[in-house]
C-alpha cells in the first residue's frame, strides 16, 4: 500500500510521478496524461438543451392560452386559422430557442475567457497554461495571490503560507514545509507539505508537484456541495424583469378591455378571446430577457476582443458610469519595458549604455562587479531562462524590473549561467508590499556566504550601515546618505524608477536559520539589516504611446483620471504630466500624506488631486471609499494580493492579466489581457454602447408594441371593425420584434458617444423622456394603421383588402423605425449595422411574400395590393413621419415657451 503523499520524502514523490524537479513534464508526456486522466475540471451543470429549449418557449402562460383557444378554435371548423396560428407559434419558439441557445453560446465564451490559469514547467521553461490542463506529475510554481490549481505535494516553501478556509474552515494563514509528515491519518490541516485546490497562497513562494487534479482532488470530493447556486443575473436585468412585468400587466389590462368592449358591442365571444389572447401573445415582450442577454454576453466577447475580460456582467452596465479611473502606473500606463538607464555606484552616476564586459575592470568602478552580481542573482525569476546566454531566444516570464536587472548583468560581462552553476542558492525572502523589498542568499565557491537585497530607496537606506565604495565597506555618512537621495530625486525627475541594491556577508549561524526558513516556514532571521549599499539603478518605463490620447478621451466623455502608484512621487509626476494626467503645479501626494488625513480632509484631497504616490494596498481602499462618499463611480486597478478589498470595494475592480495574481483576478469584476490603460478606456466605449443599444432595443420594441395595443384598442372603443386579424397580429410579433429587435441591439455606438458624460448609476430604463417617446412612436404607428384602414374601408374596398393595407402599413412603419433608431449610421456601410439591414430586408420581403404569393396569403387573410393601395400606404406612413418630426417638436416648443 503506498504511502499517503504528505508521508514521501520529495525524491520518492518525483520518483513515484516519474517527473524531474527541474525540468517539469515534457509537452508530450503532459498531453499523454492530460488524455488519460481528462481535464483538472470539477463537475459544472450540463446546459440545456435545444429540445428543452424548445418546449420552455411554450411554457408561458398566454401562450399556452393562445395554444387552447386554437384548439377550441380548430373544433369549431376553423382549421385554417388553428393551423396558422400553430405554424406561427412554432416559428416563434423557434426565433426564441436561437436567441437563447445563442446567449447560452455566448457566455459559455465569457465563462472561457475567464477562466483561471496556473504557472508550470514544461521542458525546464517555465508556462503559463489553463488550470484545466494542469496534469498529475506537473511541477507548478506557486506565489502569493496565485489560487492553487490542484492538490500539490511542496517540493520548495519560501516563507509559503496558504489561506486554507474554503476547505478546511480554518480562517489563519497556514505556514508551509517541505519535510515528510510521519504520522499517517492527518486531518488537511495538518497536511504543512501539502497545498489543496482552490485554496490561496497569501504570502511567500514555493513549487508543487500535482498529485490530484479534477474531481480526485479533496476539493473534488466534495464538489456536489460546493456548486454554486444559480445566478441572480445582473442589476441590469433584474431591472428589466421587473420593466417586462410592469409591461404584461399593462398589457393583460389593456386586452382585457378590448375583450369587454368587444363582449359589450355584441362581438362574437370566439373571435373577441381569440383577438384577446392574440394580441396578449404579440404585445408582451417575451424576446426581451433573451435578447438583452444576447447584447450583453456579446458585448463582453468584444471587450475580449479588445483585451478587456469581463468576469462579471454586472461590470457591463457599470462601466457607462464610471467617474474615475484610478490606474497604477507601471505596466499599465507605461510599456512594463523596463531598461536600466543610468547607475549610480562608487559615488559616480554612469550612463548604462556607456557599459560593457571591460567596465568591471574600470578602476573607477570597482562596486561594478558587485553590483552585477546582485542583479543577475537577486530576483524570483525562472533560473533555466535566466541563465540563457546574451543572444539566445528567450521569452521573459515575470517581472519586467527583474528582467532589465538580468539584461544589466549581462551587459556587464556577468556569467550568469556560472552563477547559477557555481553559486549555492540557500534561501529567498520574497518581496513583500510593507517591506518594498526582497532579498536572496547565496554562498560563493569557497566564500563566505551572502545575502543580496533589492528594494525602494528609502527602504535600504534605512536598513544600511555601509556603503560600498572603493570595493570595501564605508561607513554611511548622513552626506553619502544625502548624495543617495540626491541622485534618486535627480533621476526621479526625468521620470525614471530608482532601485537600491545592497549586500551582507552572512554567519553560519543565520545560514543554518534561513535553511530552516523554507522547509518550516519560521521567522526570518534579520538578514535585512545592517546591510552595505552597492548603488542605485535608474530604470527606464516610457509611458504607453496610446495612453495620452486614451486620457484625452476619457476626460473628454467626463472621466477623471487617477494614478495610484507604489513608485517615488518625483517618478510618479514626471510620468502623470507627460501622459496629460497632471499639469504643472498640480501636487502629488504619497501614503505618508494619506496617513495623516482625517476622513473629511481625505474626501478633498482625491476632489483635487491627482496623482497618488508610496501608496499601500492599505491607501488605495481608502482612496476608494473617499471617491465613492463624493459620489464617484470608481474603477480602480490592482495586480497583488492585497489589492483584493480595494477592488472588491470599487464598483469595478480591474485586474492585470499579465501580471496579476489570481487572488486580485477573483476579486475584480474586470480584466485586463494586456494591462493597458487605453483598454479601459476602451472598455468604458464599450460598455456604453452596450447599456445604448439595449436602450435602443426597448424604445423600439416598446413602441411597435404600444402601438398594437393602442390600434386594437381605438378599434375597440370606436365600434370598428378590427384592422387586424389574430394571425396577423401573431405574425407581426414574429417579422418585426424578432431578427431586426435582435439586430438593434446588436448596432454600432453613436459616434459621439465618448463625448457625453457617464450616465447616472440610478438613472432609471425608461427615462420620462424615453417613455414619451415611446408614447408618441405608438400613437404615430396606430395613426399610419387606421388611416390606411379607413381610407380603404370608406373607398369602399372591403374590409379583406383595408385590413391587408393597415396590416402593411404597420409592419413598414415598424421596420422603418428599426433603422430610424439606430440612428444616422444604419445604412450597410463601413461601420453601420449589417445585420439589422438585411433583418429589415428580409423581414419586408417575407411580408411582401405572404402578400402575392396565394397559398401564403391565405393563411393571414390578406390580398394582393394595387397601386392605388400602396399609394395609400405610403401617404399614411409619410404623413405620420410629418406629424411626429414636424408638427409635434412645434407643438413642444410652443408648450415650453408659454
Amino acid at each position: 500500500m503506498r504511502k499517503p503523499w504528505y508521508a514521501m520524502s520529495v525524491s520518492e514523490v518525483l520518483q513515484a510521478l516519474k517527473v524531474d524537479a527541474e525540468q517539469g513534464l515534457s509537452p508530450r508526456l503532459a498531453g499523454e496524461r492530460l488524455r488519460r486522466y481528462g481535464s483538472n475540471t470539477l463537475p459544472q451543470r450540463c446546459p440545456p438543451t435545444l429540445g428543452r429549449l424548445f418546449l420552455a418557449q411554450f411554457e408561458d402562460v398566454t401562450v399556452l392560452t393562445l395554444l387552447a383557444a386554437t384548439v377550441v378554435s380548430g373544433l369549431l371548423g376553423e382549421w385554417s386559422d388553428a393551423a396558422t396560428i400553430v405554424c406561427i407559434l412554432v416559428l416563434n419558439a423557434c426565433l426564441g430557442v436561437f436567441q437563447e441557445y445563442r446567449a447560452e453560446r455566448a457566455l459559455e465564451a465569457l465563462q472561457r475567457l475567464s477562466a483561471p490559469e496556473a504557472r508550470v514547467l514544461r521542458g525546464k521553461k517555465e508556462v503559463r497554461i489553463p488550470a484545466a490542463e494542469v496534469v498529475v506529475g506537473d511541477v507548478v510554481l506557486l506565489e502569493a495571490g496565485d489560487r492553487v490549481p490542484a492538490d500539490l505535494r511542496l517540493i520548495e516553501a519560501w516563507s509559503l503560507q496558504v489561506e486554507e478556509s474554503a476547505l478546511t474552515g480554518e480562517s489563519h494563514p497556514v505556514s508551509k514545509q517541505v519535510e515528510p509528515l510521519a504520522k499517517e491519518g492527518l486531518p488537511l490541516g495538518e497536511q504543512a507539505n501539502m497545498v489543496f485546490l482552490g485554496t490561496v497562497v497569501v504570502r511567500g513562494r514555493g513549487k508543487g508537484i500535482a498529485v490530484a487534479t479534477g474531481t480526485h482532488t479533496q476539493m473534488g470530493r466534495i464538489a456536489h456541495l460546493l456548486r454554486e447556486a444559480e445566478g441572480n443575473g445582473t442589476p441590469l436585468q433584474r431591472r428589466l424583469a421587473h420593466l417586462g412585468r410592469l409591461v404584461v400587466a399593462g398589457c393583460l389590462a389593456v386586452c382585457l378591455a378590448i375583450f369587454a368592449v368587444g363582449l359589450a358591442y355584441g362581438r362574437p365571444l370566439r373571435e373577441m378571446f381569440l383577438t384577446g389572447v392574440s394580441l396578449a401573445v404579440a404585445a408582451i415582450p417575451e424576446g426581451l430577457p433573451a435578447v438583452v442577454t444576447i447584447v450583453l454576453a456579446l458585448g463582453v466577447q468584444r471587450m475580449g476582443r479588445r483585451q478587456a475580460i469581463v468576469r462579471r456582467l454586472a461590470a457591463v452596465e457599470t462601466l457607462g458610469s464610471a467617474t474615475v479611473i484610478c490606474a497604477d502606473k507601471t505596466g499599465t500606463l507605461t510599456q512594463n519595458r523596463m531598461r536600466a538607464r543610468v547607475l549610480f555606484v562608487d559615488g559616480r552616476k554612469v550612463e548604462a549604455a556607456a557599459l560593457s564586459p571591460r567596465s568591471l575592470s574600470d578602476p573607477r568602478f570597482p562596486g561594478l562587479r558587485r553590483l552585477g552580481e546582485i542583479a543577475a542573482l537577486c530576483h524570483a525569476l525562472p533560473r533555466g531562462q535566466v541563465g540563457l546566454k546574451e543572444g539566445e531566444e528567450g521569452e521573459e516570464p515575470g517581472d519586467p524590473t527583474e528582467w532589465a536587472l538580468v539584461r544589466l548583468a549581462r551587459a556587464l560581462g556577468i556569467r550568469l549561467r556560472e552563477l547559477q552553476e557555481n553559486w549555492e542558492f540557500l534561501a529567498e525572502l520574497p518581496f513583500e508590499a510593507e517591506r518594498r523589498m526582497m532579498t536572496v542568499c547565496y554562498r560563493p565557491p569557497g566564500g563566505v556566504p551572502l545575502a543580496f537585497s533589492k528594494g525602494a530607496v528609502d527602504a535600504l537606506l534605512a536598513r544600511s550601515r555601509a556603503v560600498f565604495s572603493g570595493g570595501r565597506a564605508e561607513p554611511l555618512t548622513e552626506e553619502r546618505r544625502a548624495s543617495f537621495l540626491r541622485v534618486q530625486e535627480e533621476l526621479g525627475r526625468q521620470g525614471l524608477r530608482v532601485l537600491a541594491l545592497a549586500f551582507r556577508p552572512l554567519s553560519e549561524e543565520e545560514v543554518r536559520s534561513l535553511q530552516r526558513l523554507g522547509p518550516g516556514g519560521e521567522a526570518a532571521p534579520p538578514v535585512e539589516e545592517r546591510l552595505i549599499l552597492v548603488g542605485l539603478v535608474g530604470l527606464n518605463d516610457p509611458p504607453r504611446p496610446e495612453v495620452k490620447e486614451a486620457v484625452s478621451k476619457a476626460a473628454a466623455a467626463g472621466i477623471r483620471t487617477i494614478m495610484v502608484t507604489g513608485d517615488h512621487p518625483l517618478t510618479a509626476g514626471a510620468v502623470a504630466r507627460e501622459v496629460g494626467i497632471l499639469t504643472e503645479g498640480e501636487e502629488v501626494l504619497t501614503g505618508m500624506d494619506l496617513d495623516e488625513l482625517s476622513e473629511q480632509q481625505l474626501r478633498a484631497a482625491v476632489k483635487r488631486c491627482r496623482v497618488f504616490a508610496r501608496v499601500t494596498p492599505r491607501h488605495k481602499l481608502r482612496l476608494v471609499q473617499a471617491l465613492k462618499a463624493e459620489g464617484e463611480v470608481v474603477a480602480m486597478t490592482g495586480d497583488g494580493v492585497n489589492d483584493a478589498p480595494a477592488l472588491q470595494e470599487a464598483d469595478i475592480g480591474i485586474a492585470m492579466g499579465r501580471t496579476g495574481t489570481d487572488v486580485a483576478r477573483g476579486a475584480a469584476a474586470m480584466v485586463l489581457a494586456d494591462d493597458n490603460y487605453a483598454t479601459i478606456v476602451a472598455a468604458v466605449e464599450e460598455g456604453r454602447s452596450i447599456y445604448q443599444s439595449i436602450r435602443r432595443f426597448i424604445r423600439y420594441l416598446l413602441a411597435c408594441n404600444a402601438g398594437e395595443v393602442l390600434t386594437m384598442l381605438i378599434a375597440a372603443a370606436a365600434n370598428l371593425p378590427f384592422p387586424l386579424t389574430a394571425t396577423q397580429l401573431l405574425w407581426m410579433n414574429l417579422v418585426t420584434d424578432g431578427l431586426p429587435a435582435l439586430g438593434l441591439g446588436m448596432g454600432p455606438a453613436d459616434p459621439d458617444l465618448m463625448r457625453q458624460p457617464p450616465r447616472a448609476p440610478g438613472e432609471p430604463i425608461l427615462t420620462r423622456r424615453l417613455m414619451a417617446t415611446i408614447a408618441k412612436q405608438g400613437a404615430l404607428f396606430s395613426f399610419c394603421t387606421l388611416a390606411a384602414f379607413l381610407s380603404l374601408l370608406l373607398q369602399g374596398q372591403g374590409e379583406e383588402k383595408a385590413r391587408t393595407a393597415a396590416f402593411t402599413a404597420l409592419v413598414l412603419a415598424q421596420l422603418a423605425y428599426a433603422l430610424r433608431c439606430q440612428g444616422p449610421r444604419w445604412l450597410w456601410t463601413r461601420g453601420g449595422n449589417a445585420f439589422l439591414f438585411w433583418a429589415v430586408l428580409f423581414s419586408a420581403g417575407v411580408h411582401l411574400a405572404f402578400l402575392y404569393l396565394p397559398p401564403l396569403a391565405g393563411l393571414l387573410h390578406a390580398v394582393p395590393l394595387d397601386l392605388g393601395s400602396w399609394l395609400v400606404i405610403g401617404a399614411a406612413i409619410l404623413f405620420g413621419v410629418f406629424l411626429s418630426d414636424f408638427c409635434w417638436p412645434w407643438l413642444r416648443r410652443q408648450i415650453q415657451d408659454h
